[in-house]
């Protein structure tokens, strides 16, 4: 049975969708099913903030068909995983929660990594180059993710 990651930021327009597509590009569908979402419905059903499509196709990674959609209790149940971008989404994530069970599946994506050790910034208000810096967090904090769960 394949392991269930879902990818969570604010929006689902540009941290989760790369984090998703990285992921997605690190595994294979067999063993993993890679999704992502946000925690507000700012987004829901529009595209990958171009920004994160043109760094993500710098890395021959198309997220440009994914669609935002929000975060759902739901979502709690049907993943195993639960990586989240930041405190913020974790707090939120962990809200919808109403077990012991369900909040341990929910994490900081750098809790495997020495990366920024609390958060991805949000790259939304900045410039190209914060995309690409949150490309670079996002793969080392995918690749040291992997390494410790697929022993």
């Amino acid at each position: 049975m394949a392991t269930k990651v879902l990818m969570v930021c604010l929006g689902n327009i540009c941290r989760s969708p790369l984090a998703e597509g990285i992921m997605r590009k690190l595994t294979n569908d067999t063993d993993f099913l890679i999704d992502s979402a946000g925690t507000a419905n700012y987004h829901v059903g529009a595209a990958p903030d171009h920004r994160s499509i043109a760094i993500a196709a710098l890395y021959n990674i198309d997220i440009s068909t994914q669609q935002a959609r929000q975060l759902t209790p739901a979502d709690i149940d049907a993943f195993d995983h639960i990586l989240v971008m930041d405190e913020e989404n974790l707090s939120n994530a962990l809200a919808l929660c109403t077990s012991e069970t369900q909040r341990h599946k929910i994490a900081l994506i750098t809790s495997a990594s020495e990366v920024e050790a609390y958060r991805i910034p949000d790259p939304y208000y900045g410039e190209a180059d914060g995309f690409a810096h949150v490309y670079e967090l996002l793969h080392d904090c995918c690749s040291n993710w992997l390494a410790k769960h697929t022993k």
